[in-house]
């Protein structure tokens, strides 16, 4: 973030986004079973929402 300014850049939210995920625990294809895949997929659709909403608001504040 900029010193003056207290909404984060596009790149801070991105790094938000990416740190917020590396909190998350290790993903073993070996032992996974139905819902462990179901959960997985779920993940990645809730992080392209929020990747999604994260450009949307990044537009409006340029607009």
């Amino acid at each position: 973030m900029d010193k003056h300014s207290k909404i984060p850049s596009k790149t801070e939210k991105m790094k938000m986004l990416y740190e917020a995920k590396a909190e998350d625990v290790e993903f073993s294809a070996a032992e996974a079973d139905m819902d462990d895949l179901e959960a997985q997929v779920r993940s990645q659709q809730a992080d392209k929402r929020q990747l999604h909403e994260i450009l949307q608001d990044e537009q409006k504040e340029v607009d």
